[in-house]
């Protein structure tokens, strides 16, 4: 193979596709990328055996011809060369390097035969639909940090994405829960999706997909089985296996009937939960809310450095309540929150808080109280 590229184009393809190469592997193979160069466009692969992206991305071909050579090698090496560099890749039938040429440096990498890399993207996608970049990366950010970390309950680790059909029609929904915190985000359903499997899309591939999705206005191409999804944006294919699990019935963890109400600016509240947090310990984390008419006192007691109070103005009219949370878990659900005003439903202490932006329906949070 030889072929002749712009520097920028292959630097931005190599840093979506050597992402999802792992930096140890016990098969060699799986540290390389697949080099292929056909028709004027050289094409990039990489997988680790779950998910695997692919891109295409256009050259000046003088041979065509395919090959592998270590990713986070090539990306180092093609990240360092000067801006506007012309980039030469060569390969000749009696050597196992492929050499790379960009003004006056030379690079020889080892290379792997092409025969070896692996292919996950066989098999039929039973259902396709396309959405806007803004409302996948709405799923995407609004649930992501919900994902569970906790490997035992694998079923857990990712975003489930299915579709529900509600009062104001059928809706494509994301929900991601860790046990102590819920969090669920949909958009209206695109044509396409009615009756898709709901699936379970692993954790790594949601990042992957976040940093793929940059232009809010792009499209994406959705393909789902029961198995894998395979999303194409721009010249970027991104094909994932699902976890092979069953989602729990998340509705039977959101509270219907929490009626006392408390509204509270957004950006107050965040702040004075980030201020006194700073004295509680990392083990516990808990900041206690003491709510009553028009006002909220939020204290940290840790035993082995102090206390801190702050109080709030808040739209409240219900009994007084105190209850504790997490600090880190009010944190992360507050910053995913987009309008002025957070909205708060409680029942008691001891049962789970409903939390949304104040009038949104396409977001809500659930979040587990802890004894303080």
């Amino acid at each position: 193979m030889k072929v002749t590229l712009e520097r920028t184009d292959l630097l931005k393809s190599l840093t979506h596709v050597h992402r999802v190469v792992e930096r140890r592997n016990t098969i060699p193979i799986l540290s390389n990328v697949l080099l292929r160069c056909d028709g004027g466009q050289l094409a990039l692969k990489a997988t680790d055996l779950d998910l695997e992206i692919s891109e295409q991305i256009p050259a000046h071909v003088e041979q065509p011809g395919a090959t592998t050579v270590p990713a986070h090698m090539i990306y180092d090496i093609v990240r360092k060369l000067p801006e506007g560099a012309q980039v030469s890749l060569e390969t000749s039938g009696d050597n196992a390097t492929l050499e790379l040429r960009a003004g006056r440096s030379r690079f020889a990498l080892q290379m792997l035969p092409e025969a070896d890399f692996p292919d996950i993207t066989a098999g039929e996608f039973s259902h396709a639909f396309t959405l806007t970049g803004r409302d996948l990366r709405l799923i995407i950010d609004s649930t992501q940090f919900a994902i569970s970390t906790e490997e035992t309950r694998y079923y857990l680790n990712g975003i489930y994405m299915h579709t529900v059909t509600t009062d104001a029609g059928e809706r494509f929904r994301g929900v991601a829960t860790d046990g102590h915190r819920l969090a669920r985000a949909e958009v209206p359903a695109p044509a396409g999706a009615s009756g898709m499997p709901g699936i379970i899309v692993p954790r790594k591939t949601v990042g992957e997909m976040q940093k793929l999705l940059e232009d809010p206005d792009a499209e994406a191409q959705v393909e789902i089985s029961e198995a894998k999804i395979r999303i194409t944006t721009g010249n970027v294919v991104l094909t994932s296996k699902l976890i092979d699990g069953t989602f729990p019935d998340y509705g039977r963890v959101i509270p219907q009937n929490n009626d006392k109400t408390m509204l509270v600016d957004r950006d107050d509240f965040k702040a004075a939960v980030d201020r006194v947090s700073t004295i509680s310990s990392e083990r516990g984390r808990a900041v206690k809310l003491a709510i009553s008419e028009g006002r909220m006192v939020l204290t940290v007691i840790n035993p082995d450095s102090g206390s801190a109070t702050e109080e709030l103005a808040v739209d409240y009219e219900s009994d007084p309540l105190e209850i504790g949370f997490n600090s880190r878990y009010l944190l992360e659900i507050t910053g995913q929150l987009r309008g002025d005003t957070a909205s708060f439903s409680f029942a008691d202490a001891g049962a789970p808080t409903l939390i949304q932006d104040q009038g949104a329906e396409d977001t809500l949070y659930v979040l587990m109280p802890m004894r303080v």
